[in-house]
């Protein structure tokens, strides 16, 4: 993106340093996707320390995606207009003093926590992008980009698989919390050493606030922009909603999977992501089209829930959980297609655009999806039916998914999109 006031090019010696900060970028995001998931693991110990029923905790996690998805358009034009130094020292922090609150049994002080890990985690995908832009020809900066996205799955998989057996093992959350948050300031500490200053070129006009917005302006008058945004909300939220928050206690109750079992099933999904979302992006890329790959995902996760939930038998769950994460790789497909349907110089605004719309789809859906099927899942009599009410609640926003991607435009490079679509609201 461009603005009034442009930072200077990266001189060739920093060029390495710029490699190490992206390096301390990629822990950051390993870090966020762990602060994410982890809470998943540990609902009844949480459920007992804030004192709150399982419901009401459900609603406190998912407090993360309501600051995600608004400092999502805050950060990446922070990186665009500020630079990496502060921007991304900045994020870290939050996020680590996010951490440490959420250690305290208070309520009030555990939705500003997690709102506030929210908010910083927010940083971290973008941060690794424009660090790695900086540290990295362009002939691996791609391969760069798709490391930083799977090594954030494998965060999301820690999160879970490491972390459950850890607090069933007598960790207590106090001790989790803050060390985390501790974790996350060393690294903040880190990058603010490491990466370089920049500074704006002399002699240029100083940046005007209408410069800051005009950007989201263009993004936000194109319709595509919020096709985009859907698609990958509804395509994450059976990982993020279901998954992230319900899916351990899910499989528990309804399916009377020990607590090692579950937590070992839900771990495959972000598992999968770290094989769907390079493989479907490559698929695209030899395909020369997108929605037809966006479409084979959603078919691929419909098949895998309607799997579990129908014929259990055929399929070790664990499978199932795999694939279905494999195919929600595609919910990463539309941010591709957010910066091909936009001009180039809002191409940053494009990416925090799609992530406000993305996980805004998904604070509405945590809250919905708790108040119909996380409420009664330890008092429901019939715990086969309900499990299958879940599933086909999650069917339904995929296939909803699928039929919105229709109306996308196919920005591919065997498509007819000769140039940036722009339809004014």
């Amino acid at each position: 993106m461009q603005s009034n006031t442009p930072l200077q090019q990266t001189p060739q010696s920093n060029i390495n340093v710029y490699s190490i900060a992206w390096v301390i970028g990629l822990l950051f995001y390993f870090v966020e996707y762990a602060v994410r998931s982890s809470p998943s693991v540990m609902i009844p110990e949480l459920s007992a320390f804030f004192n709150l029923s399982t419901v009401k905790i459900g609603s406190l996690i998912g407090t993360y995606y309501y600051t995600y998805s608004i400092t999502s358009l805050i950060a990446g034009i922070a990186l665009d207009k500020a630079g990496a130094k502060y921007t991304v020292s900045v994020g870290i922090a939050i996020l680590g003093l996010g951490c440490m609150l959420f250690a305290l049994s208070n309520v009030f002080t555990g939705n500003v926590a997690r709102m506030l890990q929210g908010a910083g985690s927010a940083f971290a995908f973008p941060a690794c992008v424009y660090l790695a832009a900086k540290g990295f020809s362009s002939k691996s900066l791609a391969t760069a980009i798709g490391f930083t996205q799977c090594l954030g799955m494998l965060g999301g998989t820690a999160g879970q698989s490491l972390v459950g057996p850890l607090i069933a093992g007598g960790l207590s959350l106090p001790v989790y919390w803050f060390s985390v948050g501790a974790i996350s300031l060393v690294l903040c500490v880190a990058i603010y050493l490491i990466t370089p200053l920049e500074k704006p070129v002399a002699g240029d006009a100083p940046i005007q606030k209408s410069n800051w917005i005009q950007p989201y302006k263009i993004v936000f008058g194109n319709v595509q922009s919020y096709l985009c945004g859907l698609v990958s909300g509804l395509l994450f939220a059976p990982t993020t909603v279901f998954i992230m928050i319900w899916g351990i206690l899910f499989f528990q109750h309804d399916r009377s999977f020990s607590f090692e079992q579950a937590t070992h099933i839900s771990s495959m999904v972000p598992l999968g992501w770290v094989v769907g979302c390079p493989l479907l992006g490559w698929l695209t890329d030899v395909l020369g089209k997108r929605k037809p790959v966006i479409i084979s995902g959603c078919m691929v996760m419909i098949l895998s829930i309607a799997q579990l939930l129908y014929l259990p038998a055929m399929v070790n769950a664990q499978v199932s959980m795999f694939m279905m994460g494999v195919g929600s790789g595609a919910a990463m497909i539309p941010y591709s297609i957010i910066k091909e349907v936009n001009p180039d110089n809002v191409k940053g605004s494009a990416t925090g655009a799609i992530n406000f719309i993305t996980f805004g789809v998904i604070s509405l859906l945590g809250p919905l999806f708790g108040s119909l099927f996380g409420k009664t899942l330890t008092t429901t009599n019939n715990h086969t039916a309900h499990f299958q009410s879940a599933g086909l609640f999650l069917i339904g926003g995929i296939l909803l998914a699928l039929i919105i991607s229709l109306f996308l435009k196919e920005t591919g490079r065997k498509s007819k999109l000769a140039a940036p679509v722009v339809s004014v609201l």
